[in-house]
This record gives structure tokens, sequence and C-alpha cells, in this order.
């Protein structure tokens, strides 16, 4: 199954955001810094401007003596629209009797310090600057009151004036950084698009090479790529069809003369008794050869009608465990078999099956010897043939070859054509089964084949598959799924196998 590919809108959105936030970020720094500044220069007008009529006040306030000239001294202050609050001694004197702010303890003992001193305060809710000092040669003490709401109201304005525009530059840079992605990914996503088809087999497929930019010499290197990767596949195709025609063709050639042979050899093994002892063994020698070369030529005819689509299936209801005890019994395997076997009912092609588990039971004989388990067990849509033995085990290096076509592990064995497993697997794909070989090196080999267990409908209109926790099965009777077979583990050997 090829791997997942990252969709490319993952990439824009990312791009996208990371956009809005540099755009954001460096917005809102610019917003704030403009807002501190605006605002610490409106505050010190306003504090400059309190500070001159302070001082002017505090100039005409000196030398006043009376009552009546104090409380007309501070009522004059309201013409300027400043509200004046003079204290001497016990007395009180305010501008306006509605405004009498309490003079903040702090800014008395500053004043009392002779300072001229301000801080701002809320009066009725809206701010103010209270300035305050002593007037020269005088222990009174004058405070001015500033309204501040205008200075205020204007920095409130320019703030939110400052955060509707951040916004509307996230907006625009959202807006602006997705069709710069878009635009900019495009040929990523035409890439990706490309390589699955790719992967899907569609080997024609290129990329539009245009412009002299990154991207245009990574269209034209995946293009050159591409039409490597299909010269390669085709060579290997039509390599493998050679292949496959001379496989044909030679045991085609073979199997006449190979006729003529077995028949000599048949009338051979009629009278080796009557051979005088000097010609009877190499007799022997040259019947046991025949045999061999008959069974090669038989398996190599196996592999073409595999490879030309011409095998069919044959459903019967049988009994698996009955079909492999009788299996082993006829090729004289039971003294070195040790089989388990529960009843397994089903239907299935009685001859693959029965190819199959003599292959892999004559695999674990040759290679290893005495004591080999068959174990057999129903399963969930599935039946389970276990096939172990306690030889020397395959290395690692060759487990995922073992079921490859003339593939010896030990190169000196003259034994076996090394197809033994390829037909196994290739019979148990037919039948909708697949194998699975674990192996260990000094504990022996276990090759597990397993097939689907069909069930017939009432009143004999066919066989339906019980289907497994992958949903797989054999087809109505008279046909096999051609459903690819689960992935092939580990390694055994059949008896023209590997080790």
């Amino acid at each position: 199954m090829p791997s997942p590919v990252a969709a490319p809108t993952r990439l824009r959105r990312r791009l996208t955001v990371a956009f809005v936030l540099v755009a954001g970020t460096l917005t809102a720094v610019l917003a704030a810094t403009t807002y501190l500044v605006v605002r610490e220069g409106r505050l010190s007008d306003s504090l400059e401007r309190a500070e001159r009529e302070a001082r002017f006040g505090l100039r005409l306030a000196a030398g006043l003596g009376t009552g009546a000239d104090l409380r007309q001294f501070v009522e004059g202050f309201e013409e300027r629209g400043v509200h004046a609050v003079l204290l001497e001694e016990d007395r009180r004197f305010v501008s306006n009797p509605s405004i009498d702010p309490a003079v903040p303890p702090k800014l008395r003992a500053l004043v009392d310090e002779g300072q001229l001193a301000y801080e701002r305060i809320h009066v009725g809710g809206r701010p103010h600057l209270l300035v305050g000092g002593h007037p020269p040669g005088s222990s009174a003490e004058l405070y001015l009151l500033f309204s501040e709401e205008d200075t205020m109201r204007d920095l409130g304005q320019l703030g939110t004036l400052l955060s509707v525009g951040w916004l509307a530059t996230l907006a625009v840079s959202a807006l602006v950084g997705w069709l710069v992605a878009r635009r900019t990914l495009a040929p990523v996503g035409r890439a990706s698009r490309a390589a699955r088809d790719l992967a899907e087999g569609l080997l024609d497929t290129r990329l539009h090479a245009s412009g002299a930019d990154e991207f245009g010499a990574w269209a034209a290197s995946f293009n050159q790529m591409a039409e490597a990767l299909q010269a390669k596949i085709t060579d290997l195709t039509q390599a493998r069809s050679r292949e496959r025609r001379f496989t044909a063709d030679v045991a085609h050639e073979l199997r006449t003369p190979l006729t003529a042979l077995v028949s000599e050899a048949s009338m051979l093994a009629e009278h080796l008794d009557r051979l005088p002892p000097e010609a009877s063994r190499p007799a022997q020698l040259l019947i046991g050869d025949i045999a061999r070369l008959r069974r090669l030529v038989e398996d190599l005819m196996t592999i073409a009608r595999f490879d030309a689509g011409r095998e069919d299936v044959r459903e019967d209801e049988l009994d698996l465990s009955v079909l492999i005890e009788a299996t082993v019994r006829a090729r004289g395997w039971s003294d070195l078999v040790s089989l388990d076997a529960e009843p397994v009912r089903m239907n299935g092609d009685r001859r693959r099956i029965e190819t199959i588990v003599a292959n892999l039971v004559a695999n674990a004989v040759e290679h290893g010897g005495r004591d080999i388990d068959v174990r057999i067990r129903p399963g969930p849509g599935k039946a389970t043939v276990e096939v172990s033995d306690h030889g020397p085990g395959i290395d690692p290096e060759h487990l995922p070859y073992v079921f490859d076509r003339f593939f010896k592990g030990d190169r000196a064995r003259t034994g076996g054509s090394g197809l033994g497993l390829a037909i196994a697997l290739e019979n148990a794909r037919l039948l909708g089964g697949d194998l699975e070989v674990w192996s260990v090196p000094g504990r022996g080999t276990r090759l597990t084949l397993r097939l689907p267990v069909t069930e017939r409908l009432h009143g004999g209109d066919g066989a339906v598959a019980s289907e497994d926790q992958h949903g797989r099965g054999s087809t109505k009777e008279g046909g096999t799924d051609e459903a690819d077979p689960r992935p092939i583990h580990g390694t055994d050997a059949a008896g023209d196998g590997v080790r």
C-alpha cells in the first residue's frame, strides 16, 4: 500500500498562518509604539499647559491677604476654564462649589516641601490633572484642576483606529498570504498528484516545465526521473515477458523428448535385476535423474500456466484434515510427520490444496529431517495449516527471497528446482489464501497456510465465503476471490526451497 501523501493544503495553511503571524506581530508592535508615542506627547502637552497656568496663577496669588480678595481671585480662574482650590490655614476657597476635589495626601506632601507637583485624578468619573504649589511668600496652597477629557477621548479614538487597522491588516495579510501560498505551492500540488499517478502505474505522467525558477528546474528533473523510470520498467517488463516465454518454450520443447525418456526409463527399471552389477548402479542413477528432470519440467509447465493465466479452480466439498492426512500417508511420510488436526469442512480445490501441502511437507522433510509437525485449526473465516520442522532454519538475509522462483539458499545443493515454494504461493493466491513463514536459525522453520472457509447456501446455490476480519473470502462456486493476498512474512522452504 503506498504511503499517504501530505495534502498541499496543510502546507498552504501553515504558510498562511505564518504570514498572518508575522504581519500581525509587526503591525501590533507598530500600532502599540504609535499609540504610546502619541499618548506620551499628548499627556506631556497637557502637563506643560497646566504647569504654565499653575505658575502664572501662583505669581498672581502672591501678596493676596484678605478673605474677599482670595475668594475673588479663586473665582477668576473659572473664566479661564480652570477650577481652582485655595487652602489657607483652616480656610478653603473653591472656584466652583459643585467641583470640589479632594487633594490627595501625596500631592499635599510634595507641595508642603515647596515643590510644584501634579497628580492625575478622576472627578465625577472624568479624568483631570491636579497641579498644586505655594504662592511666593505665602503659606497658602493653590491647586488648579485641568480637564483632560478631550485628551483621553482623542487617545481612545486613536486606540480604536489602531485596533481596527490591526484587525484589517490581519484580514488583508491572511488573504494575501493564502493567495501567495496557493500560487507558490500550486507546483507542489501538481508534483504530488504526478507522483501518485506514477505510483499507480501511469508511467507517461509528466509535469509542465515552465519558467527558469526553482519549480521549473524541479519539474524538469521530475520529468527526467519519470522518463528514466518508464524506460527501466518497460525494460524489466519486456525482460520478464521474455523470461516467461523462455520458461514456457523450454518446458514445451522438453516435454516430447522427456516423454520418450520416461518411457525408456520405465522399461529399463523393469530389467534392473537382469543387468550385471557394473551396469545396475549407473542405470539406477539414470532413472533417478530422469525422474527429477520430469518433476522439473512439470514444475516449469505449472509456472508457465500460472503466468499465462490458464489455471482454473474446481471447488469440491472436502474435509481439510482428512485430505492432508491422506496426502501425508500417500507419500510415505506417516513415520516422519506428527499430525494435530481438527475437522475443517470447506469447499476448495482438492488438487491444489494437496499440491500446496505436499510441497510444504516435502520441504520440511528434506531440510528438517524427522519430527515434522502439521497442525490444522479452523478460524473465523479461515482455515490454518502450520507445517513446522526443527531443522537448521533459514538465514535472515534469505528470508525476503524464499518464495522467488529458482531461489536456493544453498547454491551447492543439487537437488530440487527452487520452484516448490513459488508454486505453493501461486496456488494459495489462486485459492484466495496466503502463506506466512517464520524461521530462526538453529530453531527451525514454520510455514503457515491460510485458506478461506466457504459454506454452501441452502438449496445448493453455490458457495459464499465467511469473511475474515479483512472482509476477504472466496467467491461463488466455480471461482475464487482474485483479491490480492495479504503480505507474506518471514520464510520457510518447500521441497524445492531454500536452506
